[in-house]
């Protein structure tokens, strides 16, 4: 046996990958109910295929489950006769050369590209706040300035730009087989579920949606207080490991935190601005003038002409951010406390203070 078709949803990323995500991994068995295989134990088994397709080379280090993940996915496809998906957002930023080996090592089964994309100015300000979540330090005017050519920067030109992207998978898949779902971020949160699902072949409205949330962003100051905090953790060589960086920095600083704040949103920097319409209209250049399959309306992905007045995140003050940090201070200093009481034993009859303080 073997699998008719393979769908590689290679991002890009911050343009709903977590959410499609999360709804496809908790909807296996109905998956497999529509004909779709998603392979492997979990999530972090196509993370970590992707980087094997990117050649890692830190993966000597790795774990035996992590360093076979591919092998083990791919022996899964090929043992199913029927469809099979392959989500992660990092495969966007492999190499021509490494794209097409993956598309040969899933033959004979016909491989699709499935890239959800979003208009460039509004990607490079979501990715960069997403740089912060991952312990980024890197000021907004700095950030990827140049396109790298490391197939590990997933923070980069490398990734976010929707041209290079699709210029390097359409050397291993023809251009009929790429499928670009652009994102209407001003229509409800499950209509790109429902472009998703219906390219797929699956009954869209079976899925159930409750467990889905999005990946959402800080405001201007709580962005650039994260980004001082990381140069802090930096500085000290403090939460070093992935899932630290991952339970501390991003979830309970960034999204339990500081993104409740709702703070102002913001745009780059004027040249980056411009930098973002350029590469935009390169992109959709592209898409106007090759057989790519388009999922939806193009127009989704022009930046407006005009663009609404916002805010710069290098015109952030410092009284503005010791505001900010002392009232986490204050956040923070509450969920200790709350820690701390949960754990605390029963009170003696010295009541509660008297216990707090006995420990």
């Amino acid at each position: 046996m073997v699998s008719r078709r393979v769908f590689v949803h290679i991002g890009l990323p911050k343009t709903a990958t977590t959410y499609l995500q999360t709804i496809v991994w908790a909807s296996r068995d109905r998956l497999r109910e529509d004909g779709v295989l998603l392979p492997g134990l979990g999530r972090f088994d196509h993370l970590w295929s992707s980087r094997i397709v990117r050649e890692d080379p830190r993966l000597p280090k790795a774990t035996e489950e992590h360093r076979t993940a591919w092998e083990r996915l791919r022996a899964e496809i090929a043992a199913y006769d029927g469809d099979a998906l392959i989500t992660h957002e990092f495969f966007a930023a492999a190499s021509a050369e490494q794209a097409a080996r993956m598309a040969e090592q899933l033959a004979p089964a016909e491989v699709h590209v499935v890239v959800t994309a979003r208009d460039l100015l509004g990607l490079f300000t979501a990715s960069w706040q997403e740089s912060l979540k991952n312990r980024g330090t890197t000021p907004m005017a700095d950030y990827s300035r140049e396109v790298s050519d490391d197939p590990r920067d997933v923070w980069n030109w490398r990734t976010l730009d929707l041209h290079l992207v699709l210029q390097r998978w359409s050397a291993a898949v023809p251009h009929e087989r790429i499928h670009v779902l652009p994102l209407d971020t001003s229509a409800a949160r499950d209509e790109i579920w429902h472009r998703f699902a219906g390219l797929l072949g699956l009954r869209a409205d079976a899925y159930d949606l409750s467990q889905s949330f999005p990946n959402e962003s800080m405001g201007v100051v709580e962005a650039e207080v994260l980004r001082r905090v990381n140069e802090r953790l930096v500085a000290r060589r403090s939460l070093g490991a992935a899932r630290d960086r991952g339970m501390f920095i991003r979830t309970f600083l960034a999204d339990e935190r500081l993104v409740p704040r709702r703070g102002e949103k913001f745009w780059p920097q004027a040249e980056r601005i411009e930098e973002c319409r350029r590469r935009n209209e390169a992109a959709l250049d592209y898409l106007r003038s090759h057989p790519v399959d388009v999922v939806g309306d193009l127009a989704r992905l022009e930046i407006p002409a005009e663009l609404p007045p916002r805010r710069t995140p290098d015109t952030v003050t410092e009284a503005e951010v010791a505001a900010a940090a002392t009232d986490l201070l204050a956040t923070m200093l509450g969920d200790v406390r709350d820690l701390r009481v949960a754990a605390a034993p029963a009170p003696a009859k010295r009541g509660l203070l008297g216990a707090l303080r006995r420990r």
